[in-house]
């Protein structure tokens, strides 16, 4: 496994005007190939959250079935920290479609509790668990390949608009799920299942995303290379002319052992405030976005209406976090930290007004709407600045430290556990208020980096790279 997933060798560099062609043209292909291949995870990722309804009826009860689903998000959040430091020692182009293949297969597993086992309860519910923990621990596998082709393949003062584009990859591969369960179960449950239709749901829900994913993960492995200089180009600092601060041409092109890594990664104070930011947005990501049904039906909405705000929620997110990438890149340079505060500041008041119009469904979809826009920037950016502030060939483990704040920290403990305690205690008022607390601890621990990007001021070429630049660049 290791020479399997080994970074391949560097080949002899080349220049001139053909090089240059290449460069672009493979800018784009690696890019094209990390967006839809990062998509393919979502189509195998949380499939067992619409497969509830259909399982209810096998005797199963929600907190049963919600200590199963629980087990993606734990593993997730631990593997995308672990597997982030496999990755920067690996070759994208094999790591994330192995991670892809290995979550689809684990996915298909999750048919075998109820088709053998679903009148042996305790068993369903331990195999469930079991198979939905290998599924969110291969998921680790997604993002921290795609990271490393980021630092290779893109520089840092256009990096924020290329990841806030890639970034709605999980926005395509999520909102496909649906259609693909219902589809899935109508094309193809009868083939397995004759006319027993209650099955057929194992079909569209599990089966079918998950044989797409495998053909997806095929697509990507065509498409993804590792870096540029394992096809004879140069890194992506020379031929830009751009490079982050800890950037060293010697240093940051060598592959670290696994102990080099997290002691780059853990000594960094910068990385561990923004990891700390991000728990605190996780917090009001999760927390607006888990309990808005709940609020609404409380407050007697029906749940048609409900599902439509979280639909929201979800779609507004795309242009929000397209913007955001841009608006660091154009405006502030390159620099994270600030679009990041103002953003959460104006979450605030979007908070405060859903607080105090929670009866009123239409200004409670119209708050959803903007937390959905602005929040996901905030999100994106983090990863952006952790492959900002750490050295490339330990991106991908600094990008996961933050990914591990922000799920077990940020969702499991605060958004998911702290949250629903305390509207069980002390009612809604009381989660508002904390999450206007968490908005503003995470303006706190970004302002905290916000010395750290100052240099990027200097430098105000703009983030893109024209053919007289790059031309400039290979022929020194």
């Amino acid at each position: 496994m290791g020479k399997f997933l080994a970074p391949p060798a560097f080949k002899p560099e080349r220049t001139g005007p053909e090089a240059d062609a290449e460069y672009r043209r493979l800018r784009w292909q690696v890019f094209i190939g990390i967006f839809i291949g990062y998509a393919g995870f979502y189509l195998v990722r949380k499939n067992l959250s619409m497969a509830i309804p259909m399982l209810e009826p096998f005797g199963f009860t929600k907190g049963e079935l919600g200590t199963a689903l629980a087990m993606n998000a734990l593993a997730y959040g631990f593997s995308k920290f672990v597997m982030a430091s496999v990755s920067d020692r690996s070759n994208a182009r094999r790591f994330l479609p192995l991670g892809l293949i290995l979550s689809a297969v684990a996915m298909m597993f999750m048919i075998i509790p109820i088709q053998f086992f679903s009148e042996q309860k305790a068993l369903a519910i331990f195999l469930m668990g079991a198979f939905n923990f290998l599924v969110g621990w291969f998921q680790g596998m997604g993002w921290p390949p795609c990271g490393r082709v980021m630092t290779r393949w893109f520089s840092i003062k256009e990096r924020g608009t290329w990841m806030s584009v890639w970034n709605c990859a999980h926005n395509v591969g999520g909102a496909l799920v649906g259609p693909m369960a219902a589809y899935g179960a109508m094309w193809f449950g009868s083939w397995f299942y004759g006319n027993d239709e209650k099955m057929y749901f194992l079909i569209g829900t599990y089966a079918f995303p998950a044989a797409v994913a495998i053909l997806i993960a095929i697509i990507a492995y065509v498409m993804i290379r590792d870096t540029p200089q394992s096809c004879g180009l140069p890194s992506i600092e020379k031929w830009s002319g751009s490079a982050s601060k800890n950037y060293d041409e010697k240093k940051s092109e060598q592959t670290l052992s696994t102990k080099e890594i997290f002691k780059t990664v853990l000594s960094n104070k910068f990385l561990w405030f923004i990891a700390l930011a991000n728990s605190f947005i996780y917090m009001v990501r999760y927390g607006c976005l888990d309990w808005a049904p709940t609020i609404l039906s409380n407050q007697g909405v029906d749940i048609k209406s409900a599902g439509w705000a979280y639909f929201a929620y979800e779609f507004a997110a795309i242009p929000g976090t397209i913007f955001c990438g841009w608006l660091s890149d154009k405006v502030f340079k390159g620099r994270r930290a600030m679009p990041t505060m103002i953003f959460m500041a104006i979450i605030i008041i979007a908070i405060v007004i859903y607080w105090q119009n929670m009866s009123n469904l239409w200004v409670v979809v119209g708050c959803l709407i903007a937390i959905g826009f602005l929040i996901y920037g905030p999100v994106m950016l983090i990863g952006v600045q952790a492959l900002d502030l750490a050295p490339k060939n330990a991106a991908g483990t600094a990008a996961g430290l933050t990914g591990f704040m922000g799920y077990v920290l940020g969702t499991a403990l605060l958004a998911n556990s702290l949250l629903g305690f305390v509207a069980d205690n002390w009612g809604w008022s009381w989660v508002f208020i904390l999450l206007m607390i968490a908005c503003v601890l995470a303006i706190f621990f970004m302002a905290l980096t916000y010395k750290e990007e100052q240099y990027l001021v200097a430098d105000r070429k703009g983030t893109s790279l024209p053919e007289e630049k790059a031309e400039e660049t290979t022929e020194e």
